[in-house]
């Protein structure tokens, strides 16, 4: 399971449009938001949404961090005009955010604008997932440093098979106002937690306002292998950067790539002097790869995270890898010591692996030079259609280019060849 962040504008979305199908009319969420991007034309806002002229507004930054209040970095109770000019204020600027891990620097580039609401009273509301059980947590106290109210926290353990249908809240709520309403409420969220693949949703205050519950700010992540199953539901959905995390040259070509394509191409970079390079097949199978690299306690090692999938091309396969190899082998290792590249995945259902193999082939004869000198060590292992076509012209490419390089199909477990680099590097 892949968590990762996307934007308040996306998770409100989604659940605005689901709540009211989960819970047969009964609760809603206004769907009147407005996402403004460097792209969005300031002076257009009013035409291609009339409601903003309309409501006092909310205005805030929605890139993946929190403490926007202590940050003041939240407009409230603003008309259209003062919104646009807060927006153009700060578009483009580099700020530094004081959160509870420290400090980041980064740079404003994604406002969110929704309606303003006056409301009565503020809870605290998270979903969690853990291997065994997902939690829900509330607190009568939201809107605060809830670490510090953590005392007031009760928290829920669902099983991940039991059905969420059935999971009660009621009688495990504080004895606060419309507590049945509360709990039928959070019942209602769970299931579209589990339902969208939801691993992380909190809404830190959720308000009551005349009989409504209003998420206000919103963090979320999904499982992004989920994807394909959840297309419909999603929608159009990006997973933005970090805050604070730039696109290397490297990693927006690969995204050009990507664009191009039906296939999936991604890579982002963690850590370019690392010596455990992926080149894996499969959303599924990088996150598996790269949980064992960082189990087996190579993580600080780990120099980036990323797939080809999707029977991508031999020129974009080629394209994708020669991109990787020429992070890889730009810099030897200051202590001499090899670098190892993986080049891993499943048992492909409709990629064709000669045909993929023979673009990583070519770039890797293309870079045979650098991988000497950087002594890169290669270790292979696939399965799918032509598998063993794919695997023996790795075998001929080693005797080839003289760099160490292991080839092993199928039979052997899909992580194996992350035991054998690493117990080698060890040596």
């Amino acid at each position: 399971m892949a968590q990762r962040g996307i934007r308040e504008y996306d998770a409100k979305r989604m659940l605005a449009r689901a709540i009211g199908e989960y819970s047969r009319g009964k609760f809603r969420l206004d769907d009147r938001l407005v996402l403004v991007t460097p792209e969005t034309d300031l002076a257009t806002l009013e035409a291609d949404h009339p409601w903003l002229a309309k409501e006092r507004l909310v205005v805030k930054p929605d890139q993946l961090f929190g403490k926007r209040g202590k940050n003041k970095l939240i407009l409230l109770n603003a008309d259209l005009a003062a919104a646009k000019a807060w927006i153009a204020a700060r578009m483009g600027s580099e700020v530094t955010i004081e959160g509870a891990g420290g400090t980041t620097t980064g740079v404003l580039t994604h406002f969110l604008i929704e309606p303003f609401v006056p409301h009565d009273a503020e809870y605290y509301l998270a979903f969690t997932s853990s291997r065994d059980v997902d939690t829900i947590h509330f607190s009568p106290q939201g809107g605060v440093d809830i670490e510090s109210v953590w005392d007031t926290v009760v928290s829920i353990d669902v099983p991940v098979l039991a059905d969420p249908m059935q999971v009660r809240v009621l009688p495990e709520l504080p004895d606060i106002p419309h507590r049945d309403t509360v709990a039928e409420f959070i019942q209602v969220l769970y299931r579209i937690y589990v339902d969208y693949h939801f691993t992380y949703l909190e809404f830190n205050p959720l308000a009551f306002f005349r009989g409504r519950l209003i998420p206000l700010d919103t963090v979320a992540k999904l499982d992004d292998t989920a994807a394909f199953q959840c297309a419909e539901k999603w929608g159009e959905i990006t997973f933005p950067r970090p805050f604070g995390r730039p696109t290397t040259k490297e990693e927006a070509y690969v995204e050009s790539l990507d664009a191009k394509t039906g296939a999936s191409l991604k890579l982002t970079l963690l850590n370019p002097n690392g010596r455990v390079w992926l080149l894996v097949a499969g959303g599924g199978a990088s996150v598996i790869y790269a949980d064992t690299v960082v189990d087996l306690g190579f993580g600080d090692e780990l120099a980036n995270y990323g797939e080809y999938s999707g029977d991508p091309s031999t020129e974009l396969t080629y394209e994708y890898t020669k991109t990787l190899l020429d992070l890889m082998t730009r810099n030897p290792d200051p202590q001499g010591r090899p670098k190892y590249l993986l080049i891993g995945g499943g048992i492909a259902n409709f990629t064709d692996v000669a045909k993929t193999f023979t673009g990583i082939i070519q770039a890797l004869e293309e870079y045979k030079d650098k991988l000497q000198k950087n002594h890169v060590k290669i270790y292979v292992r696939r399965g799918g259609p032509n598998y063993k076509e794919g695997l023996e012209n790795m075998r001929r490419l080693g005797e080839r280019i003289g760099v160490p390089l292991e080839v092993y199909g199928p039979e052997t477990h899909m992580t194996r060849i992350v035991s054998l680099a690493l117990e080698e590097a060890q040596r």
